[in-house]
């Protein structure tokens, strides 16, 4: 297949889609290959986090010289955009199989949410635009196809998609930073304890009655999560009942 002249395109874009360009065309025989160095940064973010992917790095746990991994990737953006796609990896395929258009965007959602328990720093890869790589546009493909099935426009699908998708990463996120500063030493009941009166005496009696019954807790229970995605599916489904 010839190079592919992405002068113009997003980085990552054309190695992404498994195309060779003319920016990787290698001077000598690779000894590593595209993905190889993607899987070995995605062991690296596993294991200590985002912030642990300098290219340095991933080129050490490669046995190449800091300099020789820009042979096969151009730069850290362009490694990025690489592993987000390996990372998320394909749509669930239970989304085609669910019984309605609402099972169908819980599943959606909850794998989403899943997908970054799995792989914790995918809260944190920016996000820069659409999704444009093989997986994350089917993701979007697997809820755009729902959502348009009972009668949303494609434009009102999509908004309808950032918005879960938008959910589930801040639930993830959420409960990944929630359990990453969680501090042994400290008991919830003498939290209560300390706070309790001090909300009584500043007239905080919501919140004094919720902690009184032990329901004012820093965890994110999967009850929380199904309720406010029933939320959003809620005015998702009066959406569509306009349309009809």
């Amino acid at each position: 297949m010839p190079f592919t002249d992405d002068a113009h395109l997003p980085p990552g874009l054309v190695l992404a889609w498994g195309l060779p360009t003319k920016s990787n065309k290698l001077g000598r025989k690779p000894t590593q290959s595209v993905e190889q160095i993607v899987d070995a940064a995605l062991e690296l973010a596993d294991a200590e986090g985002f912030a642990a992917l300098s290219m340095p790095k991933i080129a050490q746990k490669l046995g190449l010289t800091a300099n020789a991994i820009y042979r096969y990737v151009r730069s850290r953006n362009e490694l990025l955009v690489l592993l987000a796609d390996a990372a998320w990896g394909p749509a669930p395929d239970r989304v085609a199989d669910a019984p309605d258009w609402r099972a169908a965007a819980t599943i959606w959602t909850q794998a989403m949410v899943d997908r970054c328990d799995v792989h914790p720093w995918l809260c944190d890869l920016p996000i820069r635009g659409a999704p444009m790589t093989p997986n994350l546009l089917g993701w979007a493909e697997a809820i755009l196809k729902v959502l348009t099935a009972v009668g949303l426009t494609p434009t009102e699908s999509l908004s309808c998609a950032l918005l879960l998708d938008g959910y589930a990463r801040r639930i993830a996120s959420a409960r990944r930073d929630l359990r990453d500063t969680t501090t042994t030493s400290v008991e919830p009941e003498a939290v209560t304890r300390f706070l309790e009166p001090r909300l009584q005496e500043l007239g905080y009696m919501v919140l004094a009655d919720l902690m009184a019954g032990n329901q004012y807790t820093d965890e994110i229970h999967d009850a929380d999560v199904t309720f406010g995605l029933n939320r959003i599916l809620d005015g998702i489904a009066a959406l569509i009942a306009s349309k009809r």
